[in-house]
C-alpha cells in the first residue's frame, strides 16, 4: 500500500532519541540544499522560457511542449520546494501539522511532476514524428493540436493529483504505477525508433552531401531534427535518473513499511526530483544551441544593465 507524506512523516515524531538526531541531520541538510536549489530552479527556467520564447528557429510545436515543461519546472522551485521545506522545518520544531497538509504536499507533488513526466513523454513523441513524418510532420502535427496537447495534460496532472483526496491510498497508487511504467515503456520504444531511424539515414545523409543544394538542404534539416532528438533524449535520461530512486524508496515502502533508513531516503530522492528542474535548463543550453545562444544574449544584456546601473549610483 501506497504510504502517504502523512504516514511518513509521522515515524518523524514516533521515532526514539538517536533515530531523531538522524533525522534531524538529513533534514537540516535537505533545507540547506532545497533553499539554494528552489531560487536556481526559478531563475534558471525563467531565463529559459524567455529564451525559448525569443528562439524563432525552434519550430513552434517542440517551442510548445518546452515552454510546458519549463513552467512545471518553475512551479516545483516556486510552490513545491517551499512546502517541503516547511514541513521539514515543522519536523525539526517537533510541530505536527495536520494530514490535510501534508495531503496538500503530495497533491501538489504529483500535479508537477505529473506535468513534466508527461511533458518528456509528449517531447519524444513530437520528435519521433518529426524524424518519420518528414515533409507531412508540418501538415498533421499542427502548432493548435500541439497546444490541445499540453492543456490535456495539465487538465489530466489536475485530475491525477487530485485522485490523492477522493481515492484510497492503494488504489491511487496502482494508477500511479501502471501510468508511470506505460510512459516509461513508450518512451523508451519511442526512442530506441529514432535511434534505429538515425542510423536508417547515415548512409543517405552522407549520400547527400555530394547532391545538389535543395538534398544539402534536406540533409541539413534532417540533421537539425537529429540534434533536437539526441537533446530531448538527454532531457528523458535525466528525468529517469532523477526520479527512479523516489520510486524505488515508495515501492520499499509499500513492501516493507516505514523504517528509519527509508526515511532518510524518501527525504534525499525528493530533493533528486526537485534536482531534476534544475537539470532541464542545463541540458537546453548544453545540447540545443539555439537555445544556449539566447540564454548567454539575456545574461549578457542582465549584467550589462546591472553594471550600468551600479555606475549611475
Amino acid at each position: 500500500m501506497k504510504k502517504s507524506s502523512c504516514e511518513v512523516f509521522a515515524l518523524y515524531f514516533n521515532s526514539s532519541i538517536s533515530e531523531r538526531e538522524d533525522l534531524d541531520s538529513t533534514s537540516i541538510v535537505n533545507c540547506v540544499f532545497n533553499g539554494f536549489l528552489c531560487y536556481t530552479v526559478i531563475m534558471l527556467n525563467i531565463v529559459t522560457i524567455h529564451a525559448i520564447r525569443k528562439t524563432s528557429s525552434l519550430p513552434k510545436t517542440l517551442k510548445t511542449l518546452l515552454l510546458s515543461l519549463a513552467v512545471s519546472d518553475v512551479g516545483v522551485g516556486f510552490l513545491v520546494q517551499p512546502f517541503y521545506i516547511s514541513l521539514l522545518v515543522k519536523g525539526l520544531q517537533q510541530n505536527i501539522a495536520a494530514c490535510n497538509t501534508y495531503k496538500a504536499f503530495d497533491v501538489m507533488v504529483v500535479l508537477f511532476s505529473t506535468a513534466s513526466f508527461c511533458g518528456v513523454v509528449a517531447i519524444s513523441v513530437d520528435r519521433s514524428l518529426a524524424i518519420h513524418l518528414h515533409l507531412r510532420y508540418q501538415e498533421l502535427v499542427t502548432h493548435k493540436r500541439v497546444v490541445a496537447v499540453v492543456i490535456s495534460i495539465w487538465v489530466l496532472s489536475a485530475f491525477w493529483s487530485s485522485m490523492a483526496l477522493w481515492v484510497p491510498n492503494d488504489i491511487h497508487s496502482l494508477f500511479v504505477s501502471i501510468g508511470t511504467v506505460i510512459g516509461l515503456l513508450v518512451t523508451t520504444l519511442i526512442y530506441i525508433r529514432i535511434y534505429l531511424a538515425v542510423r536508417r539515414h547515415k548512409n543517405q545523409i552522407q549520400a547527400l552531401q555530394v547532391q545538389n543544394a535543395a538534398q544539402t538542404s534536406e540533409m541539413a534539416n534532417f540533421a537539425s531534427l537529429i540534434k533536437s532528438a539526441i537533446g530531448t533524449f538527454y532531457v528523458f535520461l535525466v528525468f529517469l535518473v532523477c526520479y527512479l530512486p523516489i520510486f524505488i524508496c515508495l515501492a520499499a515502502l509499500a513492501t516493507l513499511g516505514p523504517n528509519i533508513t527509508l526515511n532518510r531516503s524518501l527525504l534525499f530522492s525528493c530533493t533528486l526530483v526537485f534536482l531534476n528542474s534544475c537539470l532541464n535548463p542545463v541540458i537546453y543550453c548544453w545540447k540545443m544551441r539555439h537555445i544556449r545562444q539566447k540564454v548567454m544574449n539575456i545574461l549578457r544584456n542582465m549584467s550589462w544593465h546591472r553594471n550600468r546601473a551600479s555606475s549611475l549610483l
